[in-house]
């Protein structure tokens, strides 16, 4: 219980200052509006990094059903805690992300910005188009996860892999370059937890003008993470081979 206990709380804390990051630049009157793409993509990389840090000696802090199936995949997690994990990871990101609107709850009701409302929330592509939208969360989650395997633990033969609280900076580092570099076309989810969490929580909370949560393409921050993060694993224990 206590691993389930802290993929919640990691979780919580990754997204309360990852789209914390995003309201306080996107949304109207907050002291960081117009802060811009660079300090958006490292603020998410400071999410991560207190993230990690905070649950990896207790759970491993995947945070992430993409890193959770992929080292499953890899036979290096136990597909017993799936599950469990999946729920905690998810009930953590509708958490923090209820954190957020509740931080920033005047500057929403004066937002009439829909799509700057549900930026802070969830992801919807800078260009519409669901096949390379689908490739660009394929191709940065594999990058991410294949990383996130040598970061845990490298090539260690028959071991669990997890990641311990020296990994955070890695760990976050890693985030932000691929903000930095493979996050323009959609916003870098590569977490299924991280974007439709959030986006559960936009279409229930009761917030002014908000718009719709744009449901057409919620199965691509999804399943885009979990293939990429699948075919990760499999490069992976094709390399340790």
């Amino acid at each position: 219980m206590t691993a389930y206990l802290f993929e919640f709380i990691g979780t919580a804390l990754l997204i309360l200052l990852g789209n914390g990051i995003v309201a306080n630049a996107l949304l109207k009157n907050t002291k960081g509006h117009n802060a811009g793409w660079i300090s958006i993509t490292i603020g998410w990389g400071v999410a991560v990094f207190v993230g990690v840090f905070v649950a990896a000696d207790a759970s491993g802090a995947h945070l992430n059903p993409a890193v959770t199936l992929a080292f499953a995949s890899a036979g290096k997690f136990g597909w017993d805690l799936v599950p469990g994990y999946i729920l905690a990871q998810f009930l953590g990101a509708m958490s923090g992300t209820t954190l957020v609107w509740l931080t920033y709850k005047q500057h929403y009701d004066a937002t009439e910005d829909q799509g700057a409302i549900m930026a802070s929330f969830a992801n919807v592509p800078a260009i519409k188009h669901h096949f390379w939208n689908f490739v660009t969360e394929v191709i940065a989650t594999f990058a991410f996860v294949l990383a996130i395997f040598y970061i845990a633990g490298g090539t260690v033969s028959n071991e669990p892999l997890s990641l311990g609280s020296l990994d955070a900076l890695p760990v976050a580092l890693l985030v932000l370059g691929i903000g930095i570099s493979l996050g323009g076309p959609t916003g870098y989810a590569i977490n299924p937890a991280r974007d439709l969490g959030p986006r559960i929580m936009h279409a229930l909370l009761p917030i002014k003008k908000k718009g719709h949560s744009h449901w057409y393409y919620a199965w691509i921050p999804v399943f885009g993470p979990i293939v990429g993060g699948v075919l990760a694993a499999l490069a992976y224990q094709w390399i340790d081979f």
